[in-house]
């Protein structure tokens, strides 16, 4: 696994291709969740509040999205049309990103977060 220092410099690293859908991720993740920390956490760019918040990376075919089980069981329906697992959506990269599910995937995840404490 590569290692990088900062959510910067793995986009950068991403092939061209897929670097406007990572930064167009990272914009709606950074607005959604305006006082997170982030890091990189397993390789991947990641928003922390009291606990891991979300992540997302770059992956063969897809964009793949981490916003833990809860989030994915709580927008289940929504999801329909992506592929998903436990905890895991996968946004293929030839089609646009649904912006607003996961701005509210981010704001769902910042709150029960919060409610963690």
């Amino acid at each position: 696994m590569k290692t990088y220092t900062s959510i910067k410099a793995y986009l950068s690293a991403q092939p061209k291709e897929v670097q406007p859908l990572l930064r167009e991720m990272y914009a709606l993740v950074k607005a959604a969740a305006p006082k997170a920390t982030e890091s990189i956490k397993y390789g991947m760019p990641t928003f922390e509040g009291n606990t891991n918040l979300v992540h997302f990376a770059a992956m063969k075919g897809h964009l793949g999205f981490y916003p833990t089980p809860s989030a994915v069981d709580h927008f289940a329906k929504e999801l329909t049309p992506y592929s998903t697992s436990k905890g895991c959506v996968r946004f293929p990269y030839d089609k646009p990103l649904p912006k607003s599910l996961i701005t509210k995937m981010v704001k769902f995840r910042v709150k029960e977060d919060a409610e963690q404490k």
